[in-house]
Parts: C-alpha cells; structure tokens; sequence
C-alpha cells in the first residue's frame, strides 16, 4: 500500500509538473521566433512560424495531462471539458490580419483564416473527430462492463458528446464560419473552465478547506483569468499589424496564471496521499 500510494502521488506531482512546463516550452518557442519575426499581435499568431511545432505539441501534452488530472466530481467535468478544447487551439490556427505575419496572406482587410492552412486543419479535425468518437465509445463499452461508473463520468460524457458533435456539424456544413471562429471560441472555453477550476479549488464543496494562502491564491488567479478574458474578447478583433502587442500580452497573462494555477496545486497537493484535483 505504501509503494502504491508513492507511485501515486509521484504520478500525480509530474503530471501537474509538466503541464506548467509545456507553458514554459511555449514561451521559450515564442522567444526564439520572436528574435526572427518579431513581436506579433498575439500568442497564437507564432503557430505561422518556426514556434508551431511546440505550440501544437505542447497543447495536446496538456490534453491529455488534463484527462489524467480530472479527478472526480464538478472538477472532472471541467477539466475533461478544457481537455477536449486544447486540441482544438492547436490544430485550428487563429485568424490573422494582413501583414502581422510575415509571408502569411489572408484574402480580406480584417481578421481571416489563411487558405494555405485549410488542408492541415481539415487532417487535424477528422483525427479529432474520429479519436473522440472513439474516446466515447470506450467509456461507454467500459461503463457497459462495469469499469467505469457512469453515473460518476456522465456529465463528462455529455460535454464530450456535445463538443465533438458541435466541431463535426460546424466543420461539415459551415466550414468557413468554422474557420473564422473556432480558434477563439476554444481558446476562451479553455479559460473560462480554468478560471472555474480555480474557483473550485477555492471553496470546495467536499473535503477540507484549502488552506487560507491556497484559497487567497486561487481566488487570485480565478479573477485576473475572468478579467482577461474580458480584455481578450474585446480586444482581439481590434487587433492590427501595427500597434502595441496588446493582445499578445493579454494571452501571455493568461498563460502565466495557468501556470500560476498548476505550481499553487502542485505544492498544495504535493504530499497528498490521494492527490487528484478534489481532496479525497
């Protein structure tokens, strides 16, 4: 029992490791295009440069990093439902403007999804769609055998079964509304859910009370996620080739109290003895 509860939680304190290392991987990618192509308008838009590869990569490592931490209760469902969004910010680019990247061309004067990519995204979305249809029928076939407690997972099944059949039908029959917006829509998803990740772990419904440091800093993060996000739905569309990086610094935020979030749980929970995202 003792070696198993060790594995555990070693498993548990990697896992919340390196999710706010990919965050870290993502910043040094940026940093180095940065010195080539210079500060962009936003984050999102070095997926058009040398960085995509560790954008890409480092958004599916926490996918599936935030399917091993879900837990139990409201917190799996969040968790699970941000999981089935990071996909989606890595395998469908943002809109760009014409002339904020250089060699990206874009046929309109705002933001528009560059056609050269159409046929990457279309690979990434089958893939999605098929990976995700499968994730659900293995839930099921093992809830069927008595592995998985449904009436435990059900809500994560729902949200799973909504998402993937929403991206088929958007991709299916309107594909260019798709294009347009699907990057944003599951780039504030993702942070939405995390701003109420963190509030939960601020107040709890089950098990102890977070210890008064832990819940100010929870609080802390839940709040500056909600206000930038705020800052990002407003301001993106005003997002120009030229101009401070306002939006850019928005997203950077973001990312530092996403990586906040993970460092503040991992040493919260580092000598837990059943260290999942809710205390047993």
């Amino acid at each position: 029992m003792s070696a198993a509860s060790t594995s555990l939680e070693r498993t548990y304190r990697y896992l919340r490791i390196g999710v706010a290392g990919t965050v870290v991987a993502i910043f040094v990618a940026i940093a180095q295009a940065a010195a080539t192509y210079g500060w962009l308008s936003s984050v999102s838009d070095y997926f058009y440069t040398p960085a995509r590869d560790v954008f890409v990569g480092s958004l599916i490592a926490v996918s599936l990093a935030l399917f091993a931490l879900s837990g139990r209760g409201a917190e799996r469902a969040l968790l699970d439902a941000a999981a089935l969004f990071a996909p989606l910010i890595a395998l469908v680019p943002t809109t760009v403007v014409a002339g904020s990247v250089p060699g990206i061309d874009v046929p309109c004067t705002g933001r528009c999804f560059p056609p050269a990519y159409e046929a990457d995204v279309a690979n990434g979305v089958v893939v999605y769609l098929v990976l995700g249809g499968l994730v659900l029928l293995v839930a099921l076939l093992l809830g069927a055998l008595g592995q998985v407690s449904l009436t435990a997972v059900w809500p994560s099944l729902v949200i799973a079964a909504v998402v993937v059949a929403a991206t088929g039908l958007t991709w299916a029959f309107a594909r260019d509304a798709f294009l347009q917006n699907a990057h944003f829509v599951a780039t504030t998803a993702f942070f939405a859910l995390f701003a109420a990740v963190a509030v939960r772990n601020a107040f709890p419904r089950h098990g102890p009370p977070p210890a008064p440091v832990f819940r100010v800093l929870y609080t802390a993060i839940a709040v500056g996620l909600v206000l930038v996000l705020v800052a990002y739905v407003v301001l993106l569309p005003q997002a120009s080739a030229s101009g401070a990086p306002i939006v850019l610094i928005v997203e950077a935020i973001a990312l530092g109290l996403f990586f906040a979030f993970w460092v503040v749980q991992g040493i919260e929970k580092w000598s837990d003895p059943n260290p999942t995202i809710v205390a047993g």
